[in-house]
């Protein structure tokens, strides 16, 4: 072996060992702040005081008097289950951000990029102001959340339906994103006008994005819809990578890109459909997280997948846990994640090499 290749295989597993280690930091530092997060809440409680809460109702023993009936529903039953699937979550719109900013090799891609919050959003507006199910019979959350999931889905449809027509370029599916995107949002705005002040503000509410109404009914799902993105955005990783050259060069390593960029897209549009339904639009998430990754790990799929899932995870967490405490009766995570993803994403920008590229 030549020293050129050694010194090329040493790098190689020094960055590999660094990635590792860059992850795992992270993941740590998620598991730390759900553990921290399950004490955090409008009403009076210490860490101990929770911690002891959780041992005694995992063993039975919860307490006769409302107080502590209380404390444990808090512990048990609110904060507990929205830790859980507050990082299921980050982690799905991570992930989701990154393999959307890679197979259109666009730093401001995120997974709402081809439509899918503002078709949540029309479905979710349809059934508050119309009463209107796309499955009868449903009604109160579960219409909203069977609504929104049904019409989040359909900008990848037109987008799916037009690529058997017309060869789908990174470009055609951003604009084919926006024109739908555009359509709903005036129609939801429309219906606005016709809407009550008290509906007008549950849309409002959803729009923004909150994580309280996560239960342990939804987190099945919510995992299942993050253990899905990972899985497969992982074991697509390689073609992803060769995305990242031209089209040409994909071809002639034997991956077809219009293909791989559809199964991208349905895989990153039915994950991020389970999130947003449950959610609503929690903004940034999907776009500073995977940026926050590639700075620390590198452009390689195969390691930035992972780390934007470990970084979606603790960045929605952490902001929950400001929100629950932020002014009087608390803030939708929605608002938090935006206020501190903004200036995020400047700093990212601007300190983003072009190589990252």
């Amino acid at each position: 072996m030549s020293e050129e290749n050694r010194s090329l295989k040493a790098a190689y597993r020094k960055h590999l060992k660094r990635s590792i280690l860059i992850t795992a930091t992270i993941i740590v530092l998620t598991v730390v702040t759900v553990i921290i997060s399950i004490s955090i809440s409008q009403y009076p409680l210490g860490f101990i005081e929770a911690f002891h809460i959780l041992n005694n109702h995992l063993n039975g023993e919860v307490g006769t008097q409302y107080a502590d009936w209380l404390k444990d529903q808090i512990v048990w039953d609110m904060n507990l289950p929205k830790a859980i699937g507050g990082v299921a979550v980050g982690a799905t719109l991570g992930v989701g951000g990154a393999i959307m900013q890679s197979i259109i090799k666009n730093p401001l891609a995120d997974p709402y990029t081809t439509g899918i919050s503002s078709g949540a959003m029309f479905g979710v507006t349809v059934c508050l102001v119309l009463g209107i199910s796309f499955v009868p019979f449903a009604g109160g959350d579960l219409a909203q959340i069977i609504n929104a999931f049904v019409f989040s889905l359909i900008p990848a449809a037109v987008i799916i339906f037009v690529s058997t027509f017309k060869k789908m370029s990174p470009t055609m599916m951003v604009l084919i994103g926006i024109g739908v995107m555009y359509v709903f949002t005036a129609s939801t705005t429309l219906l606005k006008f016709t809407a009550s002040d008290e509906t007008i503000d549950e849309i409002y509410r959803w729009g923004v994005g909150s994580i309280g109404k996560i239960t342990w009914e939804n987190l099945p799902l919510l995992l299942g819809a993050m253990i899905f993105i990972i899985t497969v955005s992982m074991f697509l990783s390689k073609s992803i990578n060769i995305l990242s050259s031209k089209d040409e060069s994909a071809l002639s390593l034997g991956v077809n890109p219009s293909r791989m960029r559809l199964i991208c897209l349905i895989v990153v549009s039915v994950s991020t459909a389970v999130a947003v339904c449950f959610t609503g639009t929690i903004g940034f998430v999907g776009l500073v997280s995977p940026h926050i990754a590639r700075m620390t790990v590198g452009s390689n799929v195969r390691y930035l997948i992972p780390c934007s899932a470990a970084v979606g995870g603790f960045m929605l967490i952490a902001a929950d846990c400001i929100a629950r405490n932020a002014g009087t009766t608390g803030l939708p995570v929605g608002v938090i994640t935006a206020l501190i993803g903004s200036p995020l994403f400047l700093y990212f920008l601007i300190r983003q090499k072009k190589s990252a590229w």
